[in-house]
């Protein structure tokens, strides 16, 4: 089994920040690109950001420069510091993560539940 869990989100007003975490846990062999997705109410799920296990950093036109995102390899940890907020970030934040759980298997996608991140004017 493998588990992401997101921390971090509420409410916060616009121009404020939020930084978002997520730990990976389980029968991991390697965890390759790591990333950030977001759902508003009535909305597809979409990208905000991804991060491969090299660090190469990835962004939705919609946050770039407003958002960053980390990883901490040691720990399977990522973190997305979100900046300058908008209304319009208001949505429930998911990490994914490409994960090996042994040395000979395929890479597979896991997701965790989601925390929800409110951003009022």
């Amino acid at each position: 089994q493998v588990q992401l869990v997101e921390s971090g989100g509420g409410l916060v007003q616009a121009e404020g920040s939020l930084r978002l975490s997520c730990s990976v846990s389980g029968s991991i062999f390697s965890i390759g690109s790591m990333g950030w997705y977001r759902q508003a109410p009535g909305k597809q799920r979409e990208l905000v950001g991804s991060i491969t296990s090299g660090g190469s950093t990835n962004y939705a036109d919609s946050v770039k420069g407003r958002f960053a995102i980390s990883r901490d390899n040691a720990k399977n940890m990522v973190y997305l510091q979100m900046n300058s907020l908008k209304p319009e970030d208001t949505a429930v934040y998911y990490c994914n993560a490409d994960v090996k759980r042994l040395s000979f298997s395929r890479w597979s996608g896991f997701w965790g539940q989601g925390t929800q991140v409110t951003v009022s004017s």
